[in-house]
């Protein structure tokens, strides 16, 4: 019986298949002037649910198209946009080098900070200068804020410089009048107060208020006199009778330095006080 049904099936097949073959002869015999309104009428009655559902395919493909482009520039724009702030911050720094650069005097070469494997080593950072470029040890790297460092060690075309984080770091210094004396050294080696620094060796009976802006003394013929180191923040309790240390925020981070200046001329004896203040004062 169910080989009955499927010929049955068949034979209905063939019998549409040859209907539709007759009406594609039939209806390419008909002469012109007949064809096109049988099409029109066509197209307006039987075929015009088949068309509607064909143009709301092409609309629903053409939609998705266009959802998937915005798309793509939406996800773009916010790229662009987490990354706006940091070009910004770097744009402001170049600019503020530049300036720099234009108000100190001969001798110095500006240097890009190279990426290191490790960045949470001892806290020195790699530069793109060199003997080649005039770099030589103990020569002092500054950027638009103030002191980053001081070189240690010099190969063909790059250079470490030592950061004031690094535990065995010293500066001469004085406060902006240049009242109070003393050293400065970076606060702690462990934790938060790594990133801190201390004005040691101050005299008791002197005082420094808090918002003190800290500069190098240009004592001991390592750093010119007058390179921001970092502003008076509070006091630390001692139990020396004779001495205060005070803490100090410093005017550069080391993790926010992408380039920087590092001194080759004799500097030794100037006063680079005119150049930042002068950078202080810029919008």
């Amino acid at each position: 019986m169910t080989i009955g049904a499927d010929r049955y099936g068949s034979r209905a097949d063939t019998l549409v298949f040859l209907a539709c073959v007759a009406l594609s002869v039939a209806a390419m015999s008909v002469p012109q002037t007949w064809r096109d309104p049988i099409a029109k009428a066509l197209r307006q009655t039987v075929l015009a649910p088949l068309l509607d559902l064909q143009e709301e395919s092409e609309l629903l493909r053409t939609s998705k198209a266009r959802f998937a482009a915005i798309e793509a520039q939406r996800d773009s724009a916010a790229l662009a946009a987490t990354f706006l702030p940091e070009l910004r911050s770097e744009n402001a720094r170049l600019r503020g080098l530049l300036g720099l650069e234009n108000r100190l005097p001969p001798g110095y070469v500006a240097a890009e900070v190279l990426p290191q494997s490790l960045p949470t080593s001892p806290p020195a950072i790699v530069t793109s200068a060199g003997a080649k470029e005039g770099v030589k040890p103990l020569a002092a790297a500054l950027s638009p804020e103030g002191l980053v460092g001081i070189v240690g060690t010099v190969d063909a075309h790059t250079s470490v410089v030592v950061t004031w984080a690094h535990p065995e770091f010293r500066a001469s210094a004085m406060t902006s009048d240049g009242s109070v004396y003393g050293i400065v050294a970076p606060h702690g080696t462990a934790g938060g107060g790594v990133w801190l620094l201390e004005l040691r060796g101050v005299p008791y009976r002197q005082n420094v208020p808090e918002g003190t802006l800290v500069l190098t003394s240009g004592l001991g013929g390592v750093f010119p006199r007058g390179i921001p180191i970092g502003t008076v923040v509070g006091v630390v309790a001692t139990n020396e009778e004779w001495e205060k240390t005070y803490i100090l925020r410093p005017a550069v981070h080391p993790a926010a330095v992408s380039h920087l200046i590092i001194l080759t001329g004799p500097h030794a004896g100037g006063d680079l006080r005119s150049a930042f203040e002068a950078a202080g004062e810029a919008p």
